[in-house]
């Protein structure tokens, strides 16, 4: 990592790391720092997105028992999503890595290509438990770089009085076609139809692709026919009426607000929202996102991978691996991501999960239909995808191109 190269490698690493920031949840920052060279080789570094999470949390107390199990000492330090990511390739430049990173799903990819991290079949992560399609946003050219330690994706939050005003049975809603009808039903009885994030960033890809995906769409043909349909779908309904012009300056956090008003019939967001929409006043359910012609759409997932970066002494591996392995067991899991509002990454934990919570079914079901954004072995060429995809949406729904125009332009650039 003291090459040219790597250094070279690193610095465009950081480059990508930057263009993805923009759909984390976690806020705040974390203290502390330092990698594995430490004095006391008892002591393992592991370095959190959770900064929320004090000592005192569940979370900490969690990290303490883990480390008591493996013999050792863990070192925590917590760092707001982005700054962490940024943190990591600065730690590998200077060779002093953290023993353990938890880091959001996209920025695998980057930081596997960077040579930061370790794969699979160099630390020995047993990762056969884990759902094909979460693993997978963790993978580059065949190789796995760690393990999720949960998932978050997107659905449709739905108002049922606003709903059942308009005459719409939500059992009805199984495409493209009947989502159409059912907010032309809510649209005629007064009420508002849909609203999303359409935001010129990482965000508003995040939130298109459900559709993009649904339509049978791939990220390396932005301007097929079915990608197209999707962001006609998305013109037609702000067209309409359906959806509000306020979608192209949404961030999820300002279309949640809007839902929270109680006049729409739906609105796309994750399973983050779930505390607030039990605070909103009404009753309200979820639907999985209807793909163009049925079934349940590929949504992103959000949500973090647990993950051994490289360290110059290797044997330190055999430990970390022992942490991450007690962090992602099966009693652990079920802690964390209830308090994460994740789903769990394997099917033994998600059964629990709603056992416990029956709310939690539609969220399981969006989750083992989604998909990560740096799949396909996209990894490093995503960012540069997404961006033109906002772009693009953005493009279309201001009215300055047609959904056509936009997405050649898109496809284009990203070529």
């Amino acid at each position: 990592m003291n090459s040219f190269s790597g250094r070279r490698r690193l610095a465009t690493a950081a480059l990508t790391v930057l263009a993805l920031a923009g759909t984390a949840t976690a806020c705040g920052s974390g203290s502390g720092g330092g990698g594995s060279n430490a004095a006391d080789s008892g002591t393992y570094t592991l370095w959190d997105p959770y900064p929320q999470f004090d000592k005192s949390s569940a979370w900490a107390k969690l990290l303490d028992s883990c480390g008591s199990e493996a013999g050792v000492k863990v070192k925590r330090t917590a760092f707001d999503t982005s700054d962490l990511s940024n943190k990591a390739l600065l730690a590998a430049q200077q060779d002093n890595s953290a023993d353990v990173l938890i880091i959001d799903n996209p920025v695998v990819s980057t930081l596997a290509e960077a040579g930061v991290l370790t794969t699979t079949d160099d630390n020995k992560l047993d990762t056969s438990t884990v759902d094909a399609n979460l693993l997978a946003a963790g993978q580059t050219d065949g190789k796995t770089y760690g393990t999720p330690i949960g998932a978050n994706t997107l659905a449709l939050y739905y108002n049922k009085e606003v709903l059942k005003k308009a005459g719409v049975d939500t059992a009805s809603i199984k495409d493209w076609a009947s989502l159409t009808a059912a907010l032309e039903k809510v649209d005629k009885a007064g009420k508002k139809g849909i609203t999303f994030s359409a935001i010129g960033t990482e965000e508003g890809s995040f939130q298109f692709l459900p559709w993009f995906w649904g339509s049978g769409a791939r990220l390396t043909d932005l301007d097929s026919t079915e990608g197209v349909a999707a962001l006609r779908l998305w013109t037609d309904w702000v067209k309409k009426g359906y959806a509000p012009n306020s979608v192209i300056n949404n961030t999820q956090t300002t279309s949640w607000q809007e839902f929270a008003g109680g006049d729409y019939a739906f609105a796309e967001n994750g399973t983050w929202q779930l505390a607030n929409a039990k605070k909103a006043g009404f009753e309200y359910g979820v639907l999985p996102i209807p793909g163009a012609e049925g079934g349940n759409a590929a949504a992103p997932t959000g949500g973090e991978f647990v993950t051994v970066p490289v360290q110059g002494d290797t044997e330190r591996y055999a430990t970390s691996r022992k942490l991450v392995a007690c962090l992602t067991n099966t009693t652990n899991l079920y802690d964390t991501d209830t308090t994460l509002s994740y789903v769990a990454p394997t099917t033994e934990v998600q059964d629990k999960q709603v056992a416990a919570n029956a709310e939690l079914k539609p969220w399981v079901e969006a989750v083992k239909a989604a998909k990560g954004r740096t799949s396909d072995d996209l990894g490093t060429t995503y960012p540069k995808i997404s961006e033109q995809m906002w772009k693009a949406v953005q493009s279309a729904l201001s009215g300055s191109q047609s959904p056509k125009d936009a997405l050649t332009a898109a496809q284009s650039a990203v070529k």
